[in-house]
């Protein structure tokens, strides 16, 4: 398995890193949703030490059902554009805040791999999304290369990127 540019461990601790830096200079809590990273966007963040002043909490909603209950993500979005796709990360970011203390999120869903894949959604289809309190959410397609590994630790380093933009820094 060959990690991708930047993707690296020390390269996604830097990007965490900042990441917690640039909250708790802005005095805001994070909380994370994910689906294809499992988790992994939480740990980097919990990785840094001094997280608990600045992170919340973490969603793992791999199923369904879990987007559903634990962040309001309407079934109806789910059947009409499928769990990946912006409308539901869309929501799952709005959730996350809803169901949580932070004033920031980020939410993934995609195909990492090495099945699920079809023609419109391939393997490597990663929708990310970005929610600040009092201003919106904003949401990004992309597509990654490689194997199951490659695909989510980019998405991991997407997401905190993402929240550098979001945060100012």
């Amino acid at each position: 398995m060959s990690v991708p540019a930047g993707c690296d461990d020390a390269a996604l601790e830097a990007l965490a890193r900042r990441v917690g830096e640039a909250l708790a200079g802005a005095g805001l809590r994070l909380a994370t949703a994910e689906s294809c990273t499992g988790g992994w966007i939480a740990k980097a963040v919990t990785d840094v030490a001094g997280s608990s002043g600045w992170f919340d909490r973490g969603f793992v909603t791999y199923s369904n059902a879990a987007k559903e209950r634990m962040l309001g993500v309407p079934a109806e979005a789910i059947a009409a554009h499928g769990a990946v796709s912006e409308q539901v990360v869309r929501a799952m970011a709005a959730g996350a805040l809803a169901a949580s203390r932070a004033q920031v999120s980020v939410a993934v869903s995609g195909i990492a791999g090495p099945g699920g894949g079809t023609p419109d959604k391939p393997v490597g289809t990663v929708w990310l999304a970005w929610a600040r309190a009092g201003a919106g959410v904003r949401a990004r397609l992309a597509r990654f290369a490689g194997d199951r590994e490659a695909v989510r630790r980019q998405t991991v380093r997407a997401a905190l990127e993402g929240l550098l933009d979001v945060l100012g820094g």
